[in-house]
Order: structure tokens, then C-alpha cells, then sequence
């Protein structure tokens, strides 16, 4: 398939299957209820996923302690995309998958989108397509990347997912929602906004492209004792609460959200649509309220491009932090403070030359679980004159290259530096 091809694609197949998803009561949620006594959002089936309470401390000077609703999974899902040579180009295969919370309801997902209660069948619908590949990859060709990933640390509690990258070797057909893209197709399609997902993104992020020795600023011994250090300092604790005793947040007919209106939201929908596992259900979804602002700066030191990592704490993680973008919040979460109590470099971000910007697009967080979460993603060039070599405590220079080492391993690189690395691992970022 052409590239430009593949945006009539998805909209033809968002069309052939008649989608719809529409914001209901909680009263309306079938299968799902305010447990009595705890008030916890679960399922009847106790699988697929609850809405708990969380109690955070971190020591923190600016919010050192705070309580909010968090999706508790158990369950580890599988993100696995397959690839295969056709005349010497490595090709992926992408499924343009349905998902109730994105923006645009359709976009490319992995070739398997799962969570261990879909490919189980606890929903009582169609098996999972591809999924053999996955659960037994030996049998069919070789692993390229396998690893357990966090997912977004503000809105799940420990939540990982297998993110896999399967080459096969034999015929694989070719279903009518999937199709096979270049690396470098999918970095073309990652310029576009909302039409790559965030799982295919992720998984992108461990593909083992070849980054070959460079000059970095920091040896990878030395970013791992930093690491250490950053994660030895703080004191975090996050420990499940009932959501009924949630202070300062307020549970209506059709939302629970923070009394300033701040943050996120917790609502439900009803979904219609023919191409998945379960052509209707109705379900939970965070939704937030605002656009995001999540950003590498880059400049080259000695010559070599390094990106400005920030050991980011966030309660849902499982070892206390993880190193994500320089800056990745939502503005309006944060209109009603002082400059001074804002991110780092956000100023720099939002005032950014449009020469020195050398990636943008609005890309939207995971949509089985989110509604409309959207960010603006960017990678701007910088200079000494607007970010030292030694930056404020927390950041560190860092290169693409060591990224991709750190990502073959659990619990390093958090959920949005993933999206960002997939662009450079695509070639989507003009450097």
C-alpha cells in the first residue's frame, strides 16, 4: 500500500463497519457497578479492569501529596506487531483497529491489541486474530524485541503490557483490516496527527533498529547510577484507597471529577462497532481535561544529537520513576498558578521557533482506556544559551541510542519518551 493511500484506508474501513461511540450515565454501564462499601467501578466478571481510589505522598515541595481515582489491570496484555522481508525491506503488519477512545475512533494499531481477558474470550467474542504468532513465536519465525512496558503511570496503577516484535519467515494472510508498511511508511504516518496509536508506537520504540556507537555525554554506566540516584532520593507511596473516599472529588449521574473541574475525568460510553472481538459494550474512560504537552528538546553535543531525559515520578509506577520527555503536562492544569510553579522548560517549549521545531504532531494516549487524551508531541532543537549542559537536577542529556538500549528492558523509558523514540526510530523527526 502507498502511503497516501493509507488514510482513505482507515476512514473506509471506519466506514464499512458503521462505529459509534456515544457518552451515557452511569446507570446505563452494563456489566458494571459502584461496588457497595468501597465504591470501586467494577466489572461483574471481576476481569478486565477496576477504577480505584489512589493515595499518593512524594515528599515533594510543590504537591507533595494528593488523592485520585487509578485503573487497576492485573492482567498483562500483548502489544505485538509482526514483521517480514519482502525484496529486503522489512515490512510491518498494521491493523486499523477500532478503539472507543480515540478522537477519530480508527487508527493504526499492532497486529495484536489485547488484553489477556480478550484473548481469553472472557467478553464471550471472537478469538483474537494473528495471536498464535505471539504466544508461541518460535514456531513461526524469530523474536526481534520482547519486553514488559509501563503504560501511562498518571492513570494506571503498575500496569505493564508485553510489547513484541515476531519476523516470520512462512506466507501470512492478509485480512481485510490489516495491512504491511515499511518502517519507513509508519514514519511518514507518524507526522500525521491521530492516525498511529499509541500501542503501535510503543512497540515501534523496541524495535532493534541499529544505533552503532556514538560520543555520548554520559556513559551508559554512569545514566544508570543516575538513575539509581534519582530513584534512592525520592520517597514515593501509593497505596490503593476505596474511591469513595477520594477527597475533593465529586461523583454525578454521568461523570466523577475534582470539584476545580481539573485533571481528568471519569466517564462512560456506549460502543457500536463490527470489527472487533465484541461488535457492542458499554465501559468506563478516563478523560482529561485538556490537551497535553509532551516535548524533547535535542541539541548536538559533539556533534552527536542527545535529547534532555527528566526522571519523572508519577504514582502509578511500579519502581517510583521513569525517564520521560523534558516536558509532558497539560496546560490547563496549571493556569491558575505562578509561572514559577510550572514545568521546567515550558516556556521555551510553548514560544518555540517554528525552525528549530523538528517533529510536532497531536497524537492521542491509549483509546481502549482514554477518552480523547490528546497531546501535542515535539522535538525541539535547542542551544547552549537556552539549556546548559548541566541541567536542573532531575534531567540529563542522554542520546537516541542509549534510549534504545534502555527500552529492551522493563520500567526505564516511560509511555510518551516511547512515542517520541519511535520517531526517531522512524525517521519521523527532520534531524
Amino acid at each position: 500500500m502507498r502511503t497516501e493511500e493509507v488514510a482513505g484506508w482507515i476512514a473506509e474501513c471506519s466506514r464499512a463497519a458503521g462505529f459509534s461511540v456515544e457518552r451515557i450515565p452511569f446507570a446505563e454501564l452494563d456489566g458494571w457497578s459502584f461496588e457497595t462499601g468501597t465504591g470501586n467501578l467494577v466489572h461483574r466478571s471481576g476481569r478486565f479492569f477496576t477504577v480505584e481510589g489512589l493515595h499518593v505522598t512524594t515528599g515533594g515541595a510543590l504537591v507533595p501529596e494528593w488523592y485520585q481515582p487509578i485503573i487497576r489491570q492485573h492482567e498483562v496484555g500483548i502489544l505485538g506487531i509482526l514483521a517480514k522481508e519482502f525484496d529486503g525491506v522489512l515490512h510491518f503488519l498494521m491493523q486499523a483497529k477500532m478503539e472507543p477512545g480515540n478522537p477519530n475512533v480508527v487508527q493504526l494499531s499492532p497486529t495484536v491489541q489485547a488484553t489477556r481477558s480478550n484473548y481469553t474470550r472472557a467478553h464471550q467474542g471472537a478469538d483474537v486474530k494473528y495471536l498464535e504468532y505471539f504466544t508461541d513465536p518460535d514456531r513461526h519465525g524469530r523474536v526481534l524485541a520482547d519486553v514488559l512496558q509501563s503504560e501511562h503511570g498518571a492513570w494506571f496503577l503498575r500496569k505493564r503490557n508485553r510489547n513484541m516484535i515476531v519476523e516470520v519467515f512462512g506466507d501470512v494472510p492478509v485480512l481485510g483490516d490489516f495491512r504491511w508498511l515499511t518502517l519507513g511508511q509508519l514514519g511518514e504516518l507518524l507526522t500525521l496527527d491521530n492516525v498511529v496509536n499509541m500501542d503501535s508506537r510503543t512497540v515501534l520504540a523496541c524495535a532493534p533498529v541499529g544505533c552503532g556507537p556514538s560520543a555520548v555525554m554520559h556513559t551508559d554506566a554512569d545514566l544508570l547510577s543516575w538513575l539509581t540516584a534519582e530513584r534512592s532520593r525520592h520517597q514515593v507511596s501509593a497505596e490503593p484507597v476505596p474511591l469513595s473516599a477520594v477527597p475533593g472529588w465529586v461523583r454525578g449521574d454521568s461523570a466523577m471529577e475534582r470539584e476545580d473541574g481539573r485533571h481528568f475525568r471519569v466517564v462512560a460510553v456506549s460502543v457500536r462497532g463490527g470489527n472487533r472481538e465484541v461488535t457492542g459494550w458499554t465501559q468506563p474512560l478516563f478523560e482529561p481535561c485538556g490537551e497535553g504537552v509532551v516535548a524533547f528538546l535535542v541539541r548536538r553535543i559533539g556533534g552527536v544529537p542527545h535529547v534532555l531525559v527528566h526522571a519523572r515520578v508519577e504514582g502509578g509506577f511500579l519502581d517510583t520513576l521513569e525517564l520521560g520527555p523534558t516536558i509532558q503536562y497539560i496546560p490547563a492544569n496549571y493556569a491558575h498558578l505562578a509561572a514559577e510553579a510550572r514545568p521546567p522548560f515550558v516556556d521555551l517549549a510553548l514560544s518555540a521557533d517554528p525552525a528549530r521545531i523538528r517533529y510536532q504532531a497531536v497524537l492521542s494516549e491509549e483509546g481502549g482506556r482514554f477518552r480523547n487524551a490528546e497531546s501535542r508531541y515535539l522535538v525541539i532543537e535547542v542551544d547552549e544559551t537556552q539549556v546548559p549542559l548541566t541541567p536542573p537536577t532531575g534531567f540529563r542529556w542522554v542520546t537516541p541510542g542509549q534510549l534504545n538500549s534502555l527500552v529492551r528492558h522493563p520500567h526505564y523509558v516511560n509511555v510518551q519518551a516511547r512515542t517520541l523514540l519511535a520517531c526517531f526510530n522512524t525517521r519521523a523527526v527532520r534531524w
